[in-house]
């Protein structure tokens, strides 16, 4: 077939926000097992900026386009694709990983594996909102000893999750995903616009931990401790999250917010009879993966799963030119969802 022209924005060296460039390049066909999405809109994540700014290692490719994450429309199929055909609405997860493209540019070509049927109820800001936030929320809420390895309404009933960071992309996505699968949510906040986008995301309480004592305060809320915690900010929290915790409770890590290290009391932590859960997308499984795809794409269709003010996710939009500008926002620490209108 004859390729066609398309936008994309590439860097070629690690660096500030001002390494992104736009450029044109060629579209590529798929091949066997893969289908060609062309990007309606694209998330940015902080892991988008850390790759590009060298924090996360060496570039793996000599050009990279960024992007895990994203919304469009298919609009070619490889050899050998029976669930997806031309006109499909989808949106991706991990569309960079162990690839050199990403979805800051208008089509790019992902494996099948990469791709989540969108429902028509759901604007491609929903889409492109999803992947990396709301599959590591639905990894963190699945993990316990005692609670399910997938989500549903019910699924939850009778728990009690504690969201650290309610206001960021992945604690709203917690709270939603808790919330429909029947938990009660408690969220932890540092201000209260922040306690208001966690109550808009579903968080039947909110903690500001710059007014109260947190520990004091959730366990009132949860006097006999809480099931699962989502935790940004283990350096920081860690304390916190091990007198909160139930026995059997998960205290799920998916970020290093506030530091690297952390320091364990063992006589402390082996009273607890919790367990720790590390999440990092790269290394679940594939299973993990699609069961999450599959769980949220539920969520969505039932209406239960969304973005903005009203669902506790401010968004902002750039247009594909400012790229740049978008990493930097995140870097920067916008509260919200940071999104590229690309097509």
């Amino acid at each position: 077939m004859k390729e066609t022209p398309m936008r994309a924005v590439v860097y070629t060296e690690s660096g500030e926000s001002s390494v992104l460039e736009l450029v044109e390049r060629q579209s590529a066909e798929p091949g066997p097992g893969e289908v060609r999405v062309r990007i309606a809109r694209a998330g940015v994540n902080p892991t988008d900026w850390k790759f590009r700014s060298g924090k996360m290692g060496e570039l793996a490719f000599p050009e990279i386009v960024p992007g895990q994450d994203g919304a469009g429309v298919v609009d070619a199929v490889g050899p050998d694709v029976a669930h997806f055909a031309v006109g499909d609405r989808v949106w991706t997860m991990l569309a960079q990983h162990t690839r050199p493209g990403g979805t800051a540019q208008e089509q790019v070509v992902l494996p099948v594996e990469n791709v989540t049927p969108l429902p028509d109820s759901a604007s491609f800001d929903v889409g492109a909102a999803l992947g990396v936030p709301a599959v590591t929320a639905h990894r963190a809420l699945t993990t316990s000893e005692d609670g399910p390895d997938r989500l549903a309404p019910g699924a939850l009933a009778g728990a009690i999750v504690l969201v650290a960071g309610g206001a960021g992309a992945v604690g709203n996505a917690a709270i939603q995903l808790a919330s429909w699968a029947g938990a009660t949510v408690i969220s932890t906040v540092s201000s209260d616009e922040k306690a208001t986008l966690a109550a808009a995301a579903g968080a039947q309480h909110t903690v500001n931990y710059r007014e109260q004592d947190p520990v004091e305060a959730i366990r009132e809320l949860a006097p006999d401790g809480v099931d699962i915690v989502v935790e940004v900010a283990p350096a920081q929290n860690l304390r916190l999250d091990l007198q909160v915790i139930r026995p059997r409770g998960t205290i799920a890590i998916y970020a290093n917010n506030g530091g690297d290290e952390v320091t364990l009391s063992v006589r402390e932590t082996f009273s607890t009879n919790a367990r720790f859960q590390w999440v990092l997308l790269y290394t679940v499984g594939g299973a993990a993966l699609r069961a999450a795809a599959e769980d949220i794409t539920a969520a969505l269709a039932d209406g239960a799963f969304g973005v903005g003010d009203g669902h506790g996710l401010p968004l902002h939009h750039f247009p594909l030119e400012q790229t740049a500008e978008a990493h930097a926002a995140v870097e920067e620490g916008a509260v919200g969802k940071v999104l590229i209108d690309v097509t």
